[in-house]
């Protein structure tokens, strides 16, 4: 079943938004890179995009699913543009996309390290 299980927000101030979520909710967030930090609780998760990265302009709700080919097949049979495709990542594999709103989202499937 697919879900959000994600959402990034760009940080244009990065050390200042970890700080503030820390503070505010008393949230941990791993550091993956020295642009990149998020929550890693399991449940809905928060990611903080730097400028340093590949931040989105607006918050990126990810959603996941269990089969990334087929998800990719359904998105655009239904109408979206694909607006990065298919790439990897450490810990799995995602695209975006644009739905006919202009909201882009993301979809990811995780890849289960051995």
């Amino acid at each position: 079943m697919a879900r959000i299980n994600y959402v990034e927000l760009p940080a244009s101030a990065f050390e200042a938004a970890a700080d503030f979520y820390a503070k505010a909710f008393g949230w941990s967030l791993a550091r993956f890179g020295p642009s990149y930090a998020a929550t890693t609780t399991g449940d809905v998760d928060l990611g903080l995009q730097g400028d340093g990265g590949e931040a989105t302009a607006a918050p990126l709700p990810v959603i996941e699913v269990a089969d990334l080919e087929a998800a990719l097949a359904a998105v655009m049979a239904a109408g979206a543009t694909i607006c990065r495709p298919i790439f990897a990542y450490p810990g799995g594999r995602r695209f975006h996309f644009v739905d006919p709103s202009g909201n882009e989202m993301a979809v990811t499937k995780s890849e289960t390290l051995t």
